[in-house]
């Protein structure tokens, strides 16, 4: 009998607060990923590890010590040191988590890792649509200037005319012209 995985819902908000910049790289911590996938941190570091040959840098990389006090004063871990680890976090990109998931041959981590990537896809769509809004209104604000600065000329074009604009000089009758007797 084939041995079924629970696979647990995980909701794309507690996937997304996993996820960190760092390196201009959209990431997760190795922790992280240990929790989701249901295994111990130290067995998903000893799998990359014995596969480090594919995880190249822009797929996985160590975090430097400055680099972790940052991302723990964003986190807020309250141990001392690096909140129970001996050894500095390693963080996996997009395609250093589908690549754990291949070391880590378990149904849970290969679905997890699936949802994960969904996850980022759906970030970089809303970054796009972001994006676009983003140049839709800025179109707009330089409509709207425009639009100021011409209705400005009109008003200044105005004053002008009402500042030059001079007593009528008296008309010259036209037609005949009666004399007096």
């Amino acid at each position: 009998m084939v041995k079924k995985e629970n696979l647990v819902i995980v909701p794309d908000e507690f996937v997304m607060n996993k996820i960190y910049v760092i390196r201009n790289q959209k990431v997760m911590l190795d922790k992280d990923l240990a929790d989701l996938f249901q295994v111990e941190t130290k067995v998903l570091k000893q799998s990359v590890k014995r596969n480090k040959d594919i995880f190249p840098e822009h797929f996985m990389f160590k975090l430097t010590e400055q680099e972790f006090e940052v991302l723990r004063s964003q986190i807020v871990t309250s141990k001392d040191g690096r909140g129970g680890s001996r050894y500095l976090p390693m963080v996996f990109s997009e395609h250093g988590v589908l690549q754990l998931s291949n070391v880590i041959r378990s149904g849970i981590a290969k679905q997890m890792s699936i949802r994960i990537i969904e996850v980022f896809v759906k970030m970089r769509q809303m970054l796009t649509d972001n994006t676009e809004l983003r140049l839709d209104i800025e179109k707009i604000k330089k409509k709207l200037d425009n639009q100021d600065k011409n209705m400005e000329i009109v008003f200044r074009y105005l004053d002008e005319l009402i500042e030059k604009k001079e007593e009528p000089k008296p008309r010259t009758t036209i037609g005949y012209k009666l004399t007096k007797k």
